[in-house]
């Protein structure tokens, strides 16, 4: 088996001043084929909620539910660097559980890394005892889908006065703590080249623009399954929800027709 892909190597990658492009997925079959694609990490996002399980948010996603698709994941794409986001009440409600949960999650899914929201200090707090564990971890800043019902839904962040120094001393804080990167998710293009210019590590984008040091985006966004939502930042790559439709309409037309299975589909 090739060995897998580490974060030392994704970090390296982009202080070559190569960009690092970096997609969801939530099991083995897209593991698969987005890492054959040759993305540069994985990551198994908490919106797997959202866009498999049909929450309205993130916040009902659990542990076990993201082992599960973690592992799935890994099984998938074994070469892949496998980035697991850590969900709500799995590492805000102290060190002690932060450590156990992280760790259970690298131990059960053979990922490298996690993911975790926020830049307080103590969030930093948090980030700097799971590293401390050995257990890498990439930080999270702006839109932060798991404090939704703070921010609101979809809100920009960073517009406000004093609200970029505040973003830029959050990322400084995280790099300070051992994170290796850092996700910006909705903030302004400007924002987010100022904080890229102020840390040292890779800065991974999501609806905030160009400068960054890389993109991520969800999978069936990106793909076009999920064409009820159609926010700015989503750029569609194919239209395979209409597709789907098409190949299953066309089945099911066949089967009542008695055109499917034919002779060659049969033993």
């Amino acid at each position: 088996m090739t060995a897998a892909a580490t974060v030392g190597a994704f970090v390296a990658k982009a202080r070559r001043g190569e960009r690092l492009a970096v997609v969801t997925a939530y099991d083995a079959l897209f593991a698969r084929l987005v890492h054959e694609a040759g993305v540069d990490a994985i990551l198994v996002g908490d919106s797997v909620g959202n866009v498999i399980a049909g929450y309205e948010t993130t916040l009902p996603v659990t542990l076990g539910q993201m082992i599960y698709h973690a592992a799935a994941v890994r099984r998938g794409a074994p070469a892949a660097l496998v980035i697991v986001d850590m969900p709500f009440l799995s590492y805000q409600v102290s060190i002690e559980s932060a450590l156990r949960n992280c760790g259970r999650v690298v131990q059960r899914t053979g990922a490298q890394a996690v993911k975790l929201e926020g830049g307080s200090e103590t969030a930093a707090r948090t980030v700097a005892a799971v590293v401390g564990l050995g257990v890498p971890v990439m930080g999270h800043l702006g839109h932060t889908p798991q404090a939704r019902l703070v921010q609101g839904w979809g809100r920009v962040q960073g517009r406000e006065p004093g609200a970029a120094a505040r973003l830029v001393e959050e990322a400084k804080r995280l790099e300070g703590a051992g994170a290796f990167a850092v996700v910006l998710e909705l903030i302004p293009a400007g924002v987010a080249a100022r904080v890229t210019e102020a840390i040292t590590i890779p800065t991974i984008g999501i609806g905030a623009g160009l400068r960054c040091s890389g993109q991520v985006l969800v999978l069936p966004d990106l793909l076009g399954l999920t064409d009820t939502f159609t926010p700015k930042f989503i750029k569609r790559y194919a239209q395979l929800a209409g597709a789907v439709r098409d190949a299953v309409r066309t089945y099911a037309d066949d089967v009542r027709a008695g055109k499917y299975p034919a002779a060659e589909h049969s033993f």
